[in-house]
């Protein structure tokens, strides 16, 4: 069985494909990566260790995608250059997300803001010799997903955290939502889609955390279809996945009694340099060896009046 998704990506990213040619070359001689390949080859699942890395690849990207909601909360850019420049309004506040430091830009002329891709999101799994010496194929899979996993859980963080870092008065409505205390409800979604329909921008998408989303499945309008079609509440399952044209995206990863529409058309930008790949890493010193997954990329709050944000929810059902 061939890897779809890396046969797919390497033919038609050349950056990738010699990326991968110089993993390749590393890979035979990493005590991890050539358990991997021999026992895959044995098992008959690839055939090379090229098979063996676009097996490694696929299992990545298949583990790290459903964690990676933040992709569904910003519109993400595939790019092939370092730095893009991006115009903003009148009136505009930009926000960039780098490592340790937010950078605000303001003012009432016509500017500019520069997104560079140099962001990395990124997990690692390590291991001995030993370990990976008498691994079997079960244990070594899974712990490929798990970093797929993580690192999925670090790019969404990151995009989060953008958000987060928009000052309260550049929100739409110039100041956070208050929630009082109380359980998010029908009300308290109206509120978050004028504030941003106010701004003459439109909510595309509500992102809260899944005990708001449980919160919200207390409330009459999501359990009776008068209010809502049935194809966009799923009682058995607990999701809701679309209200007033917002689809919604829950998860842990959101701060509990936080909520924000956003309208993913302008609000921000993620600018994809690389896309997951993974590579191999060890510290001969210490004895350790294992896999590293990584993404690269750049970001940045483009419209932050396109942004509602709802705080001080009730955390509990």
């Amino acid at each position: 069985m061939k890897p779809k998704l890396f046969e797919s990506l390497t033919q038609k990213d050349g950056e990738v494909k010699e990326f991968y040619e110089t993993v390749k070359g590393r890979a035979t001689t990493h005590p991890f990566f050539k358990r991997y390949a021999e026992i895959g080859i044995k098992e008959g699942l690839f055939s090379d260790m090229a098979g063996a890395l676009g097996k490694m690849h696929d299992t990545l990207v298949e583990a790290a995608y459903p964690e990676m909601i933040g992709r569904n909360i910003i519109n993400v850019k595939p790019t092939t250059e370092a730095l893009e420049r991006f115009p903003l309004d009148e009136k505009a506040v930009a926000y960039l997300y780098a490592e340790a430091s937010i950078a605000r830009l303001s003012g009432k002329k016509i500017s500019t803001i520069d997104i560079q891709t140099n962001t990395f999101a990124d997990a690692s799994e390590e291991w001995t010799r030993e370990f990976a010496e008498d691994a079997t194929w079960n244990v070594m899979d899974n712990m490929v997903e798990k970093v797929g996993r993580i690192l999925g859980e670090t790019e969404t963080n990151k995009i989060l955290s953008l958000y987060g870092a928009i000052a309260d008065t550049d929100l739409a409505g110039g100041a956070p939502i208050a929630g009082g205390g109380a359980a998010l409800s029908w009300a308290g979604l109206l509120k978050l889609h004028n504030a941003v329909r106010g701004e003459n921008w439109r909510p595309s998408v509500l992102v809260v955390h899944e005990t708001q989303l449980h919160q919200l499945l207390n409330d009459d309008r999501f359990i009776h279809a008068q209010y809502l079609p049935s194809g966009q509440t799923d009682i058995e399952r607990g999701i809701v996945t679309s209200v007033l044209g917002m689809r919604v995206q829950a998860s842990t990863l959101v701060p509990n009694g936080t909520a924000y529409a956003i309208d993913t058309r302008v609000a921000a930008v993620m600018l994809l340099r690389r896309d997951v790949t993974v590579e191999d890493w060890e510290d001969p010193r210490s004895g350790k060896f294992g896999v590293r997954a990584t993404t690269r990329f750049g970001m940045g709050v483009l419209r932050s009046k396109a942004v509602a944000k709802m705080t001080n929810i009730s955390t509990s059902l």
